[in-house]
């Protein structure tokens, strides 16, 4: 997708994250029962800027924690990252937490949009949304195996030792 912005997934769908809210976003899915995987471009907040837009109609998306390095298991070399989200209903700061998690997944080192395309502020995330259930968001937030297989083909999993 990063490559190409007209390749289409088989699997997973195209979706402009900020126009749906989370509970919308099954339908939308392509496959999947419990977690759903989206193909979406980052929004940014300011034309010239880099902070990305987070907000729905209902509510937003917030970070939670710091985001986590994914390493090549072939290579050990940083390959991307992965962000993990909490949506809240309302405005900031006073909005309410939901159970609703993404986990966001975008290209870093030399497969990074912004290596591949100067031109371009486009860049193309894959995020993994779902609901979470008992223990909460640190639970959700683990990375688990869950979740790595859907999206092996684009990151591999992360190194012993990088």
């Amino acid at each position: 997708k990063v490559l190409d912005g007209n390749f289409t997934g088989r699997a997973i769908a195209e979706v402009d994250l900020n126009k749906c809210e989370p509970w919308e976003l099954p339908e939308k899915a392509k496959m999947g029962e419990k977690e759903w995987y989206f193909f979406s471009l980052r929004d940014r907040k300011y034309p010239t800027g880099l902070r990305t837009n987070r907000a729905t109609e209902a509510g937003y998306w917030k970070a939670t924690g710091k985001d986590r390095e994914i390493y090549s298991s072939k290579t050990c070399s940083l390959v991307g990252m992965k962000k993990t989200l909490v949506f809240y209903r309302g405005r900031a700061p006073k909005g309410e937490k939901s159970n609703w998690v993404m986990h966001e997944y975008r290209l870093e080192g030399k497969f990074a949009y912004h290596y591949l395309s100067r031109t371009s502020k486009d860049e193309w995330v894959i995020s993994r949304v779902f609901q979470k259930t008992g223990a909460g968001v640190a639970a959700a937030s683990g990375g688990g195996k869950k979740g790595k297989a859907a999206v092996i083909s684009l990151y591999s999993e992360v190194c012993s030792s990088p």
